[in-house]
């Protein structure tokens, strides 16, 4: 009879393979772009500006772009890159997926802002898993149109912002930013189905910089940090 303790220690050595393949295929592609990925990094505001315009550049998720970012120069000699090359041929050996098995790459988290006429849908999903209005009051959730309508109004006035987070096409979830006491109370949603993919830390990280541009110099705090994610 198989041990249930084996089956998930292979799984568990598989997941860390596939994570090692993950980053050193980033790690290749960025030493075969080096002028390209320099160029990205010395134009980003900032770390989290970063990560998202390499993950973009290069098509890795946000863990191979992190590993991207921590490259020492060392890792930059020729020795160095037939070493990771080495590695991920070899991680390509060990794990020789089929077409079907093969694990898709994470897109980067893109946010944009939310709108009334065309982001209803994802509002509604939000509101129906929470049960709570949108202005992170706690109170009950309102109206659907009504609490729209008042969001909308608060974002003419500079009071809140909210954000889609997409992947792809895909609407995965939703940033609050509510402006209240001299701080942007900074809230955070992710889609049922598309939980436990590490897209709540990325999308906070991203909401990061976005809040920030939005409401300058206001300290900014998380008060459900990558909730749902």
């Amino acid at each position: 009879m198989t041990d249930p303790d084996d089956v998930r220690e292979r799984g568990d050595a598989r997941d860390r393979r596939v994570i090692r393949r993950e980053i050193a295929d980033a790690l290749m592609r960025a030493l075969e772009r080096r002028h390209e990925v320099l160029d990205v990094i010395v134009a980003a505001e900032d770390y989290d500006a970063a990560i998202q315009d390499l993950a973009a550049l290069l098509g890795i998720s946000v863990t191979g772009a992190e590993a991207v970012l921590g490259l020492s120069f060392d890792r930059l000699t020729k020795v160095s890159r037939r070493r990771i090359a080495a590695e991920l041929d070899d991680l390509n050996n060990q794990l020789s997926f089929t077409m079907g098995e093969q694990p898709r790459r994470s897109e980067p988290v893109v946010l944009r802002p939310f709108s009334a006429a065309d982001d209803r849908d994802v509002f509604a999903a939000r509101t129906a898993d929470v049960r709570a209005a949108g202005d992170g009051s706690g109170a009950p959730a309102g109206a659907l149109d009504d609490e729209i309508s008042a969001a909308v109004d608060r974002v003419d006035a500079e009071e809140a912002v909210w954000l889609v987070a997409t992947v792809g096409d895909q609407k995965i979830g939703m940033v609050f930013g509510e402006l209240a006491g001299g701080e942007v109370n900074v809230r955070i949603w992710i889609h049922p189905e598309h939980r436990k993919r590490g897209y709540g830390t990325a999308t906070l990280r991203a909401s990061r910089s976005e809040m920030a541009a939005y409401f300058p110099a206001v300290p900014l705090v998380v008060r459900a940090p990558a909730a749902g994610g």
